[in-house]
């Protein structure tokens, strides 16, 4: 199967993927307050520090049930099959009725549940929207949590761009250093 992005940008609907993949890239995605604006994977050249660029794709929302087909979750997780690496993006502000802990472990499970390899992927965590004062005040419980589970995160602003030079360091330390023309799978 040949590979659609070096990462894949995963989470429920506006937690910010669309907006992470624009202030990293030349991508230029719908952004909108609504979800579900993403509905087909948007796809980005980010270029960091000496690594040799890589593709990262924003993947529209993935949502309980997926695996079963809610949303149009089955298109969305044949797409995150194609990469090489998992990014999740999580909502940390208030405002927001999401809990960043339970969509990690509602993703994750809807990874496995669709097949198992998925689960299995390396993974990266960022708590988005640190922006916000509200998410500040979340940001030390969440990170205890994450700890728990062993699991390093990365707070940033998406937005702001806030973070993201720590995130995409994180990232290319775990592709694999290969130009692009060698990566297919």
């Amino acid at each position: 199967m040949k590979l659609l992005a070096d990462v894949g940008i995963i989470g429920f609907p506006n937690a910010g993927k669309s907006t992470l993949i624009s202030k990293i890239s030349a991508a230029r995605p719908k952004i909108a307050d609504y979800p579900f604006t993403t509905l087909i994977p948007q796809l980005g050249i980010v270029s960091f520090g000496e690594h040799s660029p890589f593709v990262i794709a924003d993947i529209p929302g993935i949502i309980a049930g997926a695996h079963e087909g809610a949303g149009l979750g089955l298109k969305f997780l044949r797409h995150v099959e194609r990469t090489s690496l998992l990014l999740h993006l999580l909502d940390l502000s208030a405002p927001s009725p999401r809990d960043p802990i339970a969509d990690y472990e509602t993703l994750n499970r809807e990874l496995a549940l669709f097949n198992r390899a998925l689960s299995r992927k390396p993974q990266v965590v960022a708590l988005n929207k640190t922006d916000m004062p509200e998410a500040m005040v979340r940001l030390p419980r969440v990170q205890r949590q994450f700890r728990k589970l062993g699991q390093e995160v990365f707070p940033i602003s998406a937005l702001t761009g806030e973070g993201l030079r720590k995130l995409l360091g994180a990232l290319v330390a775990r592709l694999p250093n290969k130009k692009p023309e060698e990566r297919e799978s």
